[in-house]
């Protein structure tokens, strides 16, 4: 019989299992963050008529953190063979031809999406760039399906938990995304900004995946456990909720207002989660299987 604290898992349910294409693919964002950075730091972030490396340095930086977030949880989401296999590829080509799109543009002065300065070539990357982010979306819907059958929560109930607040969570991501599409800008009313709303939402996919992980290795009660992840995951989308309505209302998340003391509400609620989540893992002895993966 496995003790309460063990961490260990067959490969099938291990995280980042079987993902080595989806984890160099991420690593590859690193690798043009890099490079950008470096850019940056000799020739600076503006690139004329409109180019900004800054911009590549935050997109291929994100961008890697979330294809190696999707890496982790896609062993869990019980896909079939040949379903993860095309899910897999079909992620790999989508973030690769979203790395190219963003870096060659903004070191050529264009802007990947919404140039007035660039040709028709250009013009037409940028429609190409936007069709590659719905596939994204279609690729996300896909996964978050997925998590929500019953079945995938029998292995590993709290990652599996967080990771469907966390999908939940991107939906506000991609409305940003489409609304960023549709307004050919990121910016709403005066100083409005759907980045950040883009950024919060997409970034669920770590935060919220990562409560449950750290939880597994505690010896609490399940229904304990099961309780702060939820509350975590809550205050991490009431934190979305509140971005977006400050966004909607054309203002910055930097402009005090009822729905940011809202959103700092809702991260606060979340760090506490962590922080008793990070506690309650660290103070317990792991016992892990010989060669078993503790992830």
């Amino acid at each position: 019989m496995k003790p309460a604290i063990y961490n260990g898992h067959d490969g099938s349910h291990s995280m980042f299992s079987g993902e080595r294409v989806l984890i160099w693919t991420g690593l590859a964002g690193f690798v043009l963050a890099a490079f950008m950075a470096v850019y940056m730091a000799l020739y600076g972030s503006r690139v004329l008529p409109e180019g900004n490396v800054e911009s590549a340095f935050s997109f291929n930086a994100a961008l890697g953190i979330f294809i190696l977030s999707i890496a982790a949880v896609l062993p869990l989401a019980g896909m079939g063979s040949r379903s993860r296999k095309v899910y897999r590829w079909m992620l790999a080509f989508t973030g690769g031809a979203a790395y190219l799109l963003e870096s060659v543009q903004h070191l050529r002065g264009i802007n990947p999406r919404f140039t007035q300065a660039g040709t028709d070539i250009d013009r037409i990357a940028g429609i190409v760039f936007g069709l590659d982010s719905m596939l994204l979306i279609v690729l996300v819907v896909w996964l978050a399906a997925a998590f929500y059958r019953k079945s995938v929560l029998a292995e590993r109930p709290l990652v599996v938990l967080g990771t469907r607040y966390g999908f939940l969570s991107t939906m506000a991501a991609v409305v940003a995304g489409i609304g960023m599409i549709a307004l050919q800008s990121r910016y709403t009313g005066a100083s409005g900004n759907l980045i950040v709303l883009h950024g919060l939402g997409f970034h669920a996919v770590q935060t919220l995946p990562l409560l449950g992980w750290l939880l597994e290795k505690s010896d609490d009660a399940q229904s304990r456990k099961v309780m702060l992840v939820h509350a975590g995951s809550i205050g991490w989308m009431l934190a979305i909720a509140g971005v977006g309505f400050q966004t909607a209302s054309g203002m910055s998340v930097a402009e005090l207002s009822p729905w940011t003391l809202t959103a700092a509400a809702g991260l606060l609620v979340w760090l506490l989660a962590l922080g008793t989540a990070l506690r309650k893992s660290v103070t317990v002895t792991w016992r892990v299987r010989p060669g078993v993966s503790k992830l």
